[in-house]
């Protein structure tokens, strides 16, 4: 690759999102370049099947839909690029952006489609067994732990959400929250609160996931906030359901965004 590379459209982020823009882009004989990113594929590839995907009955990997995504965004004519972008000037036409490679883009237009990170519990184990037991998204995994018992870290409305979702597939679900109160909508405490099969545990947090990616999740390290006790609690899965953080942090001064870095 060339020092210097010029494109008429360059799309940040090769997620859902940022493929679909490609493939529509390239249709329009815009000539567009897709950058990787740090995640090749977005979130999707974090998690193993997916089955609500239309088109695909029997599911699919996530990894997988990713791969034919980017096939497809290829076969138009989308340019893909494996790099990241470490520096944006946004100033003036045309606008310049420096990747983590050295190599200096320029284009006349830019798609951000650089999404979000789930914010995660800062474990290591969570690394090792995402997509083994260790979760961010109850919709696409859920379906994966029927009759087992599950926890969900987190005490805002997703994690209501998640945990009451989770409740269709798991025979137990615990809630472990680190304060004494959730910080959910008033209805979704109630759910949660008085769902038979949802358990919340009180001023706990997690500071260990035990298992292997062979046996996946068989349990968790639990302190106690209040009284500094450990406690140990035996379960098939966990759901990390914390926030988000919006990966936007190159664009902080250039473009507009809400209080928690969303771009608006």
């Amino acid at each position: 690759m060339n020092s210097t590379q010029h494109y008429k459209l360059l799309i940040l982020g090769s997620g859902p999102s940022g493929l679909t823009a490609a493939i529509y882009a390239a249709r329009a004989n815009l000539a567009p370049a897709i950058l990787h990113g740090p995640l090749a594929g977005g979130q999707l590839t974090t998690t193993t099947e997916i089955e609500n995907f239309p088109g695909f009955p029997e599911g699919i990997m996530g990894s997988e839909l990713m791969e034919a995504m980017e096939k497809q965004a290829r076969r138009f004519g989308a340019e893909v690029l494996v790099d990241s972008v470490t520096e944006a000037d946004l100033s003036s036409r045309p606008f310049k952006l420096k990747t983590q490679d050295g190599v200096l883009l320029t284009c006349e237009a830019l798609i951000v489609a650089t999404g979000a990170s789930a914010r995660m519990l800062g474990l290591e184990e969570e690394k090792e067994l995402l997509g083994y037991g260790v979760s961010t998204c109850a919709t696409c995994d859920g379906a994966f732990f029927r009759n087992k018992v599950v926890a969900v870290a987190g005490g805002g409305d997703s994690a209501c959400e998640e945990a009451v979702f989770l409740t269709k597939f798991a025979s137990k679900v615990f809630l472990i929250h680190r304060r004494d109160e959730l910080r959910a909508s008033k209805i979704m405490q109630q759910r949660v609160l008085n769902h038979p099969k949802i358990e919340v545990l009180w001023n706990k947090r997690v500071t260990q996931i035990r298992g292997s990616k062979k046996d996946g999740v068989t349990g968790l390290t639990l302190f106690d906030v209040v009284t500094n006790d450990e406690s140990s609690l035996d379960c098939e899965g966990i759901f990390i359901a914390i926030g988000h953080v919006p990966n936007s942090s190159l664009f902080k001064g250039a473009l507009e965004m809400d209080k928690a870095g969303y771009l608006i």
